[in-house]
């Protein structure tokens, strides 16, 4: 049987910004878009935490009787997902990750904790704080932001993944990084590419951050199936590997 392939949006994001990417997989095989806690209309317990998103997606993992299972994440959604292979790495086969930031420190939360400021988003992009009000209701996605950079705070106080826990994924690792995204580094990829046994790091070729820029057929090059990860993807990718 076709292993199933679980989806993760970023930061702000929602099971509705993974719907061109599941269409991609969906009639190959078994694909799920989910919303993680405080996202897409589903209430958080509490404060963000990786042991909260974790424990989220054993639940759903269980309900759904899935053994193991392929994960993308996108940007937040690929943090969770290495967390969770990690955590549990006898329950995932594979995972591919696409601008997902690495490396934490205090100075780069406080840089980023900037972006999830809800009163600016309201004033200088209407457009968006109406699209975070329509996604995440009833819930208040003024509310999310200050949870999102309460988040960021705790990863760059040490709260996130360590170095030491890299060499314990034991499952492929694709780390995907667009040439043009202006958040994740092609340094921090490498580095966290080198720690896992069997990970690489694959670069697009002008690919933003925002995923909701990338052309989908472009993403699918990275969102691979299990068995392909350690293939060559594409002449316009560049391939990073652990000499």
């Amino acid at each position: 049987m076709t292993t199933p392939l679980i989806l993760l949006h970023g930061a702000l994001g929602s099971a509705e910004q993974m719907a061109g990417i599941e269409s991609l997989f969906s009639d190959h095989r078994p694909t799920h878009c989910l919303n993680l806690p405080g996202h897409g209309g589903i209430p958080a317990p509490g404060p963000f935490t990786m042991e909260m998103f974790e424990e989220a997606l054993l639940r759903f993992l269980d309900e759904k009787k899935m053994d193991k299972v392929g994960f993308f994440g996108y940007s937040m959604g690929g943090y969770a997902a290495l967390w969770f292979a990690w955590k549990h790495p006898e329950r995932v086969q594979a995972v591919t990750t696409l601008g997902t930031k690495l490396a934490w420190t205090p100075e780069t939360a406080a840089g980023m904790q900037r972006m999830f400021d809800a009163e600016k988003i309201a004033l200088k992009a209407p457009q968006m704080a109406e699209h975070l009000a329509r996604v995440h209701a009833p819930l208040d996605w003024k509310l999310l932001c200050r949870q999102t950079a309460d988040f960021l705070h705790d990863l760059g106080a040490g709260k996130g993944i360590p170095d030491h826990a890299y060499p314990e994924i034991h499952c492929p690792v694709v780390i995907g990084r667009g040439t043009a995204d202006q958040v994740v580094t092609q340094k921090e990829c490498v580095h966290v590419a080198q720690l896992i046994p069997d990970g690489r790091v694959q670069e697009l070729e002008g690919v933003p951050h925002v995923i909701e820029q990338v052309n989908v057929q472009n993403l699918g090059l990275i969102v691979l199936s299990p068995e392909s990860c350690r293939v060559s993807l594409s002449h316009s990718i560049m391939s990073f590997k652990k000499s």
